[in-house]
């Protein structure tokens, strides 16, 4: 059996649905001669008659009648193929798979979405929440377009634009003796408190920012709880287990018993990263990228 061609399968269900070879003919702006051997063809490659024909009558086999449905499902899916990827070459339209960090979702996240949605109502935006080496294992592995993700990332050929550059601050249970200080603190006065941190593992950048900042003020944090989420890193906080030293947008957060406190000691700041796949974007992709400049800027 030979596969039939579109133009075949174009010129069958137009006879198919006139139920004449000439009104058919006269739609398709061909003569008739060549539509009927056109239709000779595919029957030939398929196997089948698909069209009873006399001199004065056509009508559809069961089978003919059943090809029908397949024919007109294929040609139906070309055409939206064909609207899709025009939109998509365009911009108009498409699909783009973003994870992000909840760290993310506290800072540049809202803004950025809500910027790009308007300019490109069509362009489905798919979203998972996910840990910054996930992220990189997934754009790696084309499963991803985009990522919200924190450096460094190692293994990864990836591009990236900064988002996001930020402080920290102390977060401390509401009850804690520093929370009566007005005014910056610093870090040497955490000293003996247990905290909660994240891993090194999950988030290497972070967590060697703070273990910079206790060993300037002389001390190595003592380790009581590690989370991996920031959610869950306040959580603890506010549940008394230890203090915290956490990006600025964390206090975005709203979590109660939970003071934040801003940091008079000099540090680096922490980058959020837009990555993507080195090598081509399609159009919807770029102005992702363009609309990520503007919200960082």
């Amino acid at each position: 059996m030979n596969t039939p061609e579109l133009r075949q399968l174009r010129h069958f269900v137009a006879v198919a649905e006139q139920l004449h070879f000439g009104r058919a003919a006269a739609a398709l702006h061909i003569s008739q001669p060549p539509l009927s051997r056109s239709i000779r063809d595919l029957e030939v490659r398929i196997g089948a008659t698909l069209l009873a024909r006399t001199r004065r009558h056509v009508e559809l086999t069961a089978e003919g009648a059943r090809f029908l449905e397949e024919a007109k499902r294929i040609l139906a899916q070309l055409e939206r193929a064909v609207l899709e990827v025009g939109s998509m070459a365009a911009g108009a339209g498409g699909r783009l798979r973003l994870g992000f960090v909840s760290l993310a979702d506290y800072g540049v996240l809202p803004g950025l979405l809500k910027a790009y949605k308007a300019a490109r109502p069509g362009v489905e935006l798919a979203l998972r929440e996910m840990l910054s080496p996930e992220q990189a294992a997934a754009l790696a592995a084309g499963e991803l377009d985009f990522g919200l993700l924190l450096p460094p990332v190692a293994g990864a050929a990836l591009e990236h634009v900064v988002v996001q550059r930020e402080r920290f601050v102390a977060a401390l249970p509401a009850r804690h003796r520093l929370t009566r200080a007005r005014g910056r603190i610093a870090v040497r006065d955490l000293e003996g408190d247990a905290f909660v941190m994240v891993p090194r593992t999950i988030a290497p950048g972070l967590h060697d920012i703070v273990s910079a900042l206790t060993a300037r003020a002389g001390f190595a944090p003592r380790v009581a709880q590690e989370a991996i989420q920031m959610q869950t890193v306040v959580s603890l906080v506010s549940s008394g287990l230890g203090v915290a030293l956490v990006p600025a947008s964390v206090a975005n957060l709203g979590r109660r018993g939970v003071a934040y406190r801003e940091l008079a000691d000099a540090h680096p700041r922490l980058d959020l990263w837009l990555a993507w796949r080195r090598g081509a974007l399609g159009v919807a992709a770029r102005e992702f990228v363009q609309h990520a400049r503007r919200v960082a800027r």
